[in-house]
């Protein structure tokens, strides 16, 4: 439990004091539980794993170190218990239809996904397609979007970089090996090279796509579920591509039957 616990304060940049006078402890408790000295209660461990933001899945890892049980479920996708949630998420994907969206979990991995995101599949290879589909893999691969993608250097530093993000608040051997294989693929040819300054700048940065002769702006957004209790419900986002002009809009309003 102590070099963990260590480990997490130091992600969060919190010295001892902080987190003994956020979690209504003392300096010197944190400091007998960081070096083994004194076992925390169960409660504790939870306590100070919320003042930490330490992610559900690693929740547990704490209170196993700890000699605790796992605090928190890891259901399946299609365990019943969650059946009310992926009711929940398949209307939220209908409901954003014609524009595209998906579930993706923590690793990127596709869960889930409306019609939408089939237009973004256009040219994509057969070999990425095979499941289980993975949405960084589709994207940045130079045999999937990547070559239709006309600011491709552009959101790849973005992808890029909410990956290291994530990697810098949790610890995932998995996200690590994703991020490794990405980073790793060639440029795709043709790469595209328009840039945002080059254009009118919208309100966030879009994903600029060709599709069918025509060229697509998409503005991305992600949302998490904010009070999860089970491993894998605090791993989904969903994911939506908004359009980023009228234009767009109007053509993906026109595809719908």
């Amino acid at each position: 439990m102590g070099p963990l616990l260590r480990s997490w304060r130091s992600r969060r940049r919190i010295s001892q004091l902080e987190l003994a006078l956020r979690a209504d402890s003392s300096a010197r408790h944190i400091s007998f539980i960081e070096t083994g000295r004194s076992r925390p209660s169960e409660e504790m461990v939870l306590r100070l794993a919320d003042h930490l933001d330490v992610p559900v899945r690693e929740r547990n890892t704490l209170l196993v170190a700890a000699g605790y049980a796992p605090h928190f479920p890891e259901r399946a996708l299609d365990d019943p218990a969650l059946g009310g949630m992926r009711e929940g998420l398949e209307q939220l994907l209908r409901g954003y239809e014609p524009f595209p969206a998906l579930v993706v979990d923590g690793t990127y991995q596709v869960l889930a996904a409306n019609q939408g995101v089939a237009l973004l599949m256009e040219g994509v290879s057969e070999e990425l397609l095979t499941p289980p589909l993975n949405s960084m893999r589709l994207t940045l691969h130079p045999r999937g979007m990547a070559p239709r993608i006309r600011n491709f250097m552009e959101w790849r530093c973005h992808l890029l970089h909410q990956m290291d993000r994530q990697l810098a608040l949790m610890r995932s051997a998995p996200l690590r090996a994703l991020y490794d294989e990405v980073t790793g693929f060639p440029m795709p040819d043709p790469c595209g090279e328009e840039r945002m300054a080059d254009r009118s700048v919208p309100v966030a940065l879009p994903m600029v796509i060709e599709h069918g002769g025509r060229t697509l702006s998409f503005i991305s957004t992600i949302a998490t579920f904010n009070t999860p209790l089970d491993v894998t419900v605090s791993e989904l986002a969903l994911e939506t591509f908004l359009p980023a002009d009228p234009e767009t809009a109007a053509y993906l309003r026109g595809l719908t039957p």
